[in-house]
């Protein structure tokens, strides 16, 4: 039986939606907060989410962002009364999988629900993410997102190669003339000194003030990060 978050303010459409939801044999919780609605869906285990758009204290769109910031797999579907191209396309933008304006007919709603669902039951298994971290640092990379704590950093992919070189190698020095030939090829004209600039590049990215940097410099040899 299908686990599905319905998060939705509005009392009376959101009993509908649940009463004829359980008569189709889901499994349903809702919240009717946006806040209450992001702490059920990053807590919980869901097989799809249906998300309105205009939410209190939490928009339906923020919301979405920060759910796919940790959770790409999980469908959803936003619930609004605002049918703007440009509404739908932040929807989407921001990890939607599919959108439906209110007034809706249930009948739809359902039929949108199923081929979501059949969609993620017929995709290959996700693939397992070798995961690299590093004090509050995580490198996903089969993904190749990085994340500070829980924020996601947005890399080049020049930066990407750099940061994980340095994270394969803990503890060990390496040379501005490694770090060169492992990120930018042997066969690259670049000179070294592009290696201290894509350092303070990622530095810019990745520290936080009044902290110690994750990239430590080792005078007149190259770069490290020490555990």
């Amino acid at each position: 039986m299908n686990n599905i978050l319905l998060v939705e303010d509005e009392k009376n459409l959101a009993r509908f939606v649940e009463l004829e939801l359980k008569h189709e044999n889901y499994n349903v919780t809702i919240a009717h907060d946006g806040r209450e609605g992001l702490e059920l869906a990053l807590e919980g285990e869901w097989d799809a989410i249906l998300l309105d758009l205009m939410l209190p204290s939490l928009n339906g769109i923020e919301i979405c962002r920060r759910i796919r910031q940790q959770e790409q797999q999980t469908p959803i579907i936003m619930l609004t009364a605002r049918d703007s191209v440009i509404d739908r396309v932040s929807g989407l933008d921001h990890g939607a999988d599919d959108y439906i304006v209110k007034p809706f007919a249930i009948e739809e709603l359902l039929a949108r629900l199923r081929s979501l669902l059949r969609r993620v039951e017929n995709a290959e298994p996700a693939q397992k993410q070798t995961k690299l971290s590093y004090r509050d640092l995580n490198v996903e990379k089969e993904s190749r997102m990085v994340l500070v704590g829980e924020e996601v950093i947005e890399l080049t992919k020049r930066e990407y190669d750099l940061l994980l070189t340095l994270m394969e190698n803990i503890n060990i020095v390496l040379t501005r003339e490694v770090l060169l030939n492992k990120v930018w090829g042997y066969e690259t004209e670049v000179e070294t000194n592009v290696v201290d600039v894509y350092v303070r590049y990622l530095r810019n990215k990745i520290d936080r003030p009044g902290e110690e940097s994750y990239i430590q410099t080792v005078r007149g040899t190259g770069y490290v990060m020490r555990t």
